[in-house]
C-alpha cells in the first residue's frame, strides 16, 4: 500500500507524518513551486496539539510560537465582558497555541523531509486530475515550470488540497458557489509590545459595528522585546467572493470602523496601520457534502469542509483528520479503501457539525449577546447584562461541538 497525498498544507503534511508513524509509504504533491511563510495568524487547540505532540512535533512548534494563555472578550468600548484560561492554564494536558501559519507549515514540512527523506514532498507538481481503475488511483499532474503533463499511481489518494481543491471540484462538478456570510475580514501582524497578559486572545465589539481577534503569534522579535501580533478585522460589509488567502486589501475599505478604538490596553488603529502587509477574505463556507471518499480518493481538511474562520478550528479540523485516517489506513491494511470510508464515517459528522455551528453560535457568540442586550452601548456591569455562567455555557458548548472539551481531550 502506498498514498499520495495531494496539497503541502497544514492538514497533508500531517497526514504525511502520520503515514510515516503508521508504517505507509507516501508521497506529498504541492502545486506551488516554493512554500514560503505567508499568511498570517492560526491557533493550534490543545486537541490539534495533542495529535502532534504524539507525532514529535509539537515541542519545536511551540517554540516558535506563543502559548496562549486565556481568552478575554470585550464590547468595542473596551469594556472586559468575560475571560477564561486557556490549554494548560485551564487544566488541559496540553497547551493552546498561537502561530504564524507559515512557522507551522514549515515546521511540518522540515520534519516531513526530516523523517521521509527530502524527496518526500515534490513542490511545483499541481493535480489536475485523478481516475480509477479498481485497484489503483492515477493523477494526471502539471509541471509548474513547464507545463508538462505526467502521471503518478498509488493505492489510494487523499486530497488536501484546500479550498479550490481541484480533486473537489472533478467529484462535484456541479457543486454551487460559496455561501457568503455577508462578512468580508481583513487580516495583518504587527509588530507590538506585548498587551494584557502576552499571551491573551482577545475578542472584541461585534460584527455590525466591527470586530476583532487580537493575540500575540511570537515573541521578541526586535531587540526592543515586541511580539509579532496577529489581528483580524470583520465587518459586515460585502465585498467581492473571491477566495484568495492572499488577496492584498486596503485599509481605507475598513479602518473608519475601527477609528476610536483607543483602549488603555491596546491602541487598536496603530496596531492595524503598523502592518505591513493587510490581507483581505470574505466570511465563507461551503455546505457540508454528502461524501467524501469515491473508490479509492477521498478529501481532507478544507478540501472536504471548509468553514466560516471562526473559532479556531480550520487548521485544528484537518489535523484531526489526518490522525483518523492515518489510524484507519494501519487499523486495516489489507483493506485501504474500505479505511477511507472508515475515516469518512468518523470524520463527515463531526466537521458538518462545526460547520454548522460556525453559522450560528461560535465562541464570539457571547460578544453578539452583549451587543444586543446593550444596544451597543457602554455598560455599568456586565452582571446587568449576562451572567458569567450563561457565557462560560456558551464558551462550553462550542467546545464540546469542536471535540475540544477538557474530558475528551485529557482523556488516554
Amino acid at each position: 500500500m502506498n498514498v499520495l497525498v495531494v496539497g503541502a498544507g497544514i492538514g497533508g503534511l500531517t497526514l504525511a507524518l502520520e503515514l510515516h508513524r503508521a508504517g505507509v509509504p507516501c508521497r506529498v504533491l504541492e502545486a506551488v513551486p516554493e512554500l514560503a511563510p505567508i499568511g498570517a495568524g492560526v491557533n493550534l487547540l490543545p486537541h490539534a496539539v495533542r495529535v502532534l505532540d504524539r507525532l514529535g512535533v509539537a515541542g519545536p512548534l511551540a517554540a516558535a510560537g506563543v502559548e496562549t494563555a486565556e481568552s478575554v472578550f470585550f464590547n468595542r468600548f473596551g469594556q472586559l465582558c468575560y475571560r477564561e484560561p486557556l490549554g494548560r492554564h485551564a487544566g488541559y494536558a496540553h497547551p493552546q497555541l498561537s502561530m504564524h501559519r507559515g512557522d507551522v507549515q514549515l515546521g511540518l514540512l522540515a520534519a516531513v523531509r526530516d523523517r521521509l527523506g527530502a524527496d518526500a514532498v515534490a513542490l511545483g507538481r499541481r493535480v489536475v486530475e485523478v481516475s480509477d481503475d479498481g485497484r489503483r488511483v492515477t493523477a494526471t499532474v502539471e509541471d509548474a515550470a513547464t507545463g508538462a503533463r505526467t502521471t503518478e499511481t498509488a493505492t489510494v489518494l487523499v486530497a488536501c488540497d484546500g479550498i479550490h481543491s481541484a480533486v473537489r471540484a472533478q467529484l462535484y462538478p456541479a457543486e454551487g458557489a460559496p455561501r457568503y456570510s455577508g462578512v468580508t475580514m481583513w487580516r495583518g501582524v504587527t509588530p507590538w509590545q506585548p498587551f494584557l497578559s502576552g499571551a491573551s486572545m482577545v475578542r472584541a465589539g461585534w460584527l455590525t459595528s466591527g470586530k476583532m481577534v487580537i493575540y500575540p503569534v511570537r515573541n521578541a522579535v526586535n531587540a526592543a522585546g515586541d511580539q509579532l501580533v496577529n489581528w483580524v478585522a470583520e465587518v459586515e460589509r460585502p465585498r467581492d467572493t473571491t477566495r484568495d488567502w492572499n488577496r492584498v486589501g486596503r485599509l481605507d475599505d475598513f479602518l473608519d470602523v475601527f477609528a476610536d478604538w483607543h483602549f488603555d490596553w491596546l491602541d487598536v488603529p496603530a496596531l492595524i496601520q503598523g502592518a505591513e502587509t493587510v490581507l483581505e477574505y470574505p466570511m465563507v463556507d461551503q455546505d457540508p457534502l454528502p461524501r467524501w471518499t469515491f473508490d479509492g480518493v477521498t478529501l481532507l481538511g478544507d478540501a472536504a469542509h471548509p468553514m466560516v474562520p471562526r473559532g479556531s478550528n480550520g487548521a485544528g479540523q484537518a489535523i484531526l483528520d489526518a490522525r483518523a485516517l492515518g489510524e484507519a489506513l494501519a487499523a486495516t491494511p489489507a483493506d485501504p479503501r474500505g479505511a477511507l470510508l472508515a475515516y469518512e464515517a468518523e470524520r463527515l459528522p463531526a466537521t458538518t457539525q462545526v460547520v454548522m455551528t460556525n453559522r450560528v453560535q461560535p465562541p464570539d457568540t457571547i460578544l453578539k449577546e452583549v451587543h444586543d442586550r446593550t444596544g451597543d452601548r457602554p455598560f455599568e456591569r456586565i452582571e446587568d447584562v449576562i451572567s458569567q455562567e450563561e457565557m462560560a455555557a456558551i464558551s462550553d458548548h462550542y467546545k464540546r461541538v469542536a471535540a475540544y472539551d477538557k474530558d475528551l481531550v485529557n482523556r488516554p
